[in-house]
C-alpha cells in the first residue's frame, strides 16, 4: 500500500514539474510575437482577480451569491495598499494584519 502512495506522490510531483518547466524550454527556442506577450500580460492579473472575488463571495445553491464581510473588510486596506505602494509584499502583509484584527476585534 506504501509503494501506491509513494509512486502517487512522486507522479503528482512530476507531472506538476513537467507543466511547469515544459512551457519555458519550448518558449526559449521560439520568437513570440508581441501580440501574443500583450495578451500574455494579462493573464497573472485575471487569475488574481478571479481568486479575489471568489474569496469575497458565498456561494449558496440555488441563490445569489453573498458577500463574505470580513474578507471585504480586510481587502479594503490592501487594495489602498496595492494602489498606494504597487508592492505585493505589501499588500499580503496589510491583507492579513487586517485580518487578524477584524477576526480578533471579532468583527466576522
Amino acid at each position: 500500500m506504501t509503494s501506491k502512495v509513494y509512486l502517487t506522490i512522486f507522479l503528482c510531483g512530476l507531472a506538476t514539474w513537467l507543466i511547469r518547466v515544459v512551457p519555458f524550454m519550448l518558449v526559449k527556442n521560439f520568437k513570440i510575437p508581441p501580440m501574443l506577450m500583450r495578451f500574455l500580460s494579462f493573464v497573472p492579473v485575471a487569475i488574481l482577480s478571479a481568486i479575489f472575488v471568489e474569496s469575497l463571495l458565498i456561494y449558496h445553491t440555488g441563490h445569489w451569491p453573498s458577500i463574505n464581510f470580513g474578507n471585504f473588510l480586510a481587502s479594503i486596506p490592501a487594495i489602498i495598499t496595492a494602489i498606494i505602494s504597487k508592492s505585493l509584499l505589501a499588500v499580503v502583509v496589510v491583507g492579513v494584519i487586517a485580518m487578524a484584527l477584524i477576526r480578533f476585534l471579532g468583527l466576522v
